[in-house]
């Protein structure tokens, strides 16, 4: 601790040059904090995903729809546990802007499905008893300020037409990463009001007795619905967020890309900075070393000048990434899972620690190996 002051003396020996390295390094890591968002957000559907959960869809595409009388059948395949289904609904709620997910359950099925999803007993009981019922992620009602008895109106887009619905109940999730920005209401309702497709589901969700025979149930879903109107295609809930991941693979690595490179020209230009900032202090060390300094002790004093300066910009960076988190999704729900996770904050920490070093050495060592008489040579 006693050489704290001498470290700050000597970072700020020009003053507007280190805060300008240190904002360098704040805007590299909100960047790199935003990247991680974006790259989250994308991934979310493989980090919650079940091991022992499978999804199936119509062989054609997902749009196209199965029978409900698949359900019975489905739950006499040996390894089958428990089925439910939802239907996409696809409405818009005051503008299309206003995107959200909206589902039509299986009431009866879908929470013992996910069971990471959480409702209180009493809005669940409430909910069951209302057919035009709905259920809202906490995030979704956070949102649009809806409240437990709202009354929401939504048209129609591929069921066209007026609905309405009644807010009977907000969910949760237990975990950080569950998506609680969907709109769900009874399957049945849908059925009832549509004009086309009755007693037809948008896709099943299973649960396997061992995640181990995942493989070989998917195989005997698909075998048992083979050439029928309505073939199927069986895939872990992982698979099967991974193909939803793959449809926007070209955005993903667009936005990844050019982030990717604006960050590392962000701390190349830092890092050579602070090189040159070094290398402008050759004979103050050389007077160091003629005091009676060691060489390593010169060596480690320019690491860690190079450091501080790097975690200053890290949690300056990261830290503006994380308070616009805490405000709130500002892409409105196009991006439903907007946290910056503790791994990120780590890994910017971390990286922020190499750059630092990185940029540092070199001119540490050069420092540390520099001849006295050399050094106080120089103009």
């Amino acid at each position: 601790m006693k050489y704290v002051p001498l470290i700050l003396a000597n970072l700020f020996r020009k003053p507007v040059r280190t805060i300008l390295t240190i904002g360098s390094f704040g805007v590299a890591l909100f960047l790199f904090g935003l990247l991680a968002i974006v790259r989250g957000s994308f991934n979310q559907g493989l980090d919650v995903a079940g091991a022992d959960r499978l999804v199936i869809i119509n062989k054609v595409s997902l749009i196209q729809p199965l029978p409900l009388s698949y359900r019975d059948r489905l739950l006499q395949i040996p390894g089958v546990k428990q089925v439910t289904f939802a239907n996409w609904f696809g409405g818009v709620y005051q503008d299309e802007r206003n995107f959200f997910a909206q589902m039509a359950i299986d009431t009866p099925t879908y929470l013992q499905m996910f069971t990471e999803f959480k409702v209180p007993p009493d809005q669940w009981k409430a909910f069951e008893a209302d057919r035009e019922g709905c259920l809202v992620g906490a995030d979704l009602a956070k949102r649009f300020g809806w409240k437990i008895g709202d009354r929401i109106p939504i048209k129609g887009t591929i069921f066209p037409g007026a609905w309405e619905f009644n807010v009977r109940g907000i969910y949760t999730g237990a975990r950080r990463q569950d998506d609680t920005t969907q709109f769900w209401f009874h399957w049945k309702y849908l059925d009832e009001r549509r004009t086309y497709s009755k007693g037809m589901v948008g896709w099943y969700t299973i649960r396997v007795n061992n995640p181990d025979d995942a493989v070989k149930v998917a195989k005997a879903i698909d075998t048992t619905f083979a050439n029928s109107p309505w073939e199927t295609k069986t895939d872990t809930e992982k698979a099967f967020a991974t193909g939803f991941v793959k449809q926007m693979g070209n955005i993903q690595f667009l936005i990844m890309s050019i982030g990717g490179v604006v960050f590392f020209t962000l701390l190349l230009v830092t890092g050579n900075t602070m090189a040159i900032a070094v290398r402008e202090r050759v004979r103050e060390l050389a007077v160091l070393k003629a005091i009676g300094f060691s060489d390593v002790f010169v060596m480690l004093l320019v690491l860690f000048e190079s450091v501080i300066v790097a975690l200053a910009g890290a949690g300056l960076g990261l830290g503006a990434a994380k308070l616009l988190t805490l405000a709130g999704d500002p892409t409105h729900g196009m991006l439903p899972f907007f946290f910056l996770p503790a791994g990120a904050l780590t890994a910017g920490v971390a990286l922020a620690i190499v750059v630092g070093l990185a940029s540092g050495i070199i001119p540490a060592l050069s420092a540390s190996r520099l001849r006295v008489v050399d050094a106080l040579r120089r103009v």
